[in-house]
C-alpha cells in the first residue's frame, strides 16, 4: 500500500460469514483512493473479501453516514490475492514476516496479521507466478502453512494447469528434483525461527 494521503478513503465490504464463523467479521474495510466519479482504487490487499484485488477500480455508494459501501468491480487490476495461514513455528511473528520475505523475492506484497496467523500477498502480473504457485504448494505439502485464492486471474489459472499436468506425469524422484528450482527460497522458509 502506498501512504496514505487526503484522497484516501475506507471503502466497506459486506462480507458472508459461513456456519463456522468464518471469517470473523461481517464487513472488512479497505483503503482505497477516491476517483472521484463514483469510484475507488483500492489500494489494501484484502485479508477477506473475496474477488477482489490491489488496484482494483471499484464502484462506491456513499450512504448517509459518509460511509463508502463497496459495489461491481468496474476495471479488475490483474493482480491476485493469495492468503497463508501460516503453521510453521505456530505462525508466530518471525515465521509471518519469513514467508513475507520469501514471497517478495519473486515479486510480491503483502502483511501479516497476529491474530489470525494470516499473509495476505498481493500479487502482481509481472510476478513469478509459476514459481509462487510451486512454493505455495510445497509449503503446504511441508504442513508450513495452508494457502486459498482470494482473486486470481486467467495467468494465474493457467499456472494451476501447468502444475497438475506437471504433478501427474513426474515420479516422487521428478518432484523432489523440482523442489530444486528454488532451493534459496525452500530453505530460507525451512529455517525460519
Amino acid at each position: 500500500m502506498t501512504s496514505i494521503s487526503d484522497d484516501h478513503v475506507k471503502v466497506h465490504f459486506r462480507l458472508e460469514v459461513d456456519e463456522d464463523g468464518w471469517p470473523p467479521a461481517s464487513v472488512e474495510s479497505l483503503w482505497a483512493v477516491d476517483l472521484g466519479n463514483g469510484t475507488v482504487r483500492l489500494d489494501n490487499t484484502p485479508w477477506f473479501v473475496r474477488g477482489v484485488a490491489s488496484d482494483d477500480i471499484i464502484r462506491v455508494e456513499i450512504d448517509d453516514e459518509g460511509v463508502h459501501w463497496a459495489g461491481e468491480t468496474v476495471l479488475a487490476s490483474e493482480n491476485c490475492t493469495i492468503r497463508l495461514i501460516v503453521m510453521k513455528d505456530g505462525g508466530s511473528g518471525a515465521a509471518r514476516q519469513t514467508v513475507l520475505e520469501t514471497f517478495h523475492r519473486l515479486g510480491t506484497t503483502g502483511e501479516g496479521i497476529e491474530q489470525f496467523r494470516m499473509v495476505a500477498l498481493d500479487v502482481p502480473p509481472d510476478a513469478d507466478l509459476r514459481r509462487i504457485r510451486k512454493l505455495l504448494e510445497h509449503g503446504e505439502a511441508k504442513g508450513w502453512w495452508h494457502w486459498e485464492e482470494g482473486c486470481v486471474t486467467a495467468a494465474w489459472q493457467a499456472t494451476a494447469a501447468e502444475s497438475t499436468a506437471m504433478n501427474a506425469h513426474t515420479s516422487p524422484q521428478g518432484r523432489r528434483r523440482r523442489d530444486a528450482v528454488c532451493p534459496s527460497i525452500t530453505a530460507a522458509v525451512a529455517s525460519s525461527p
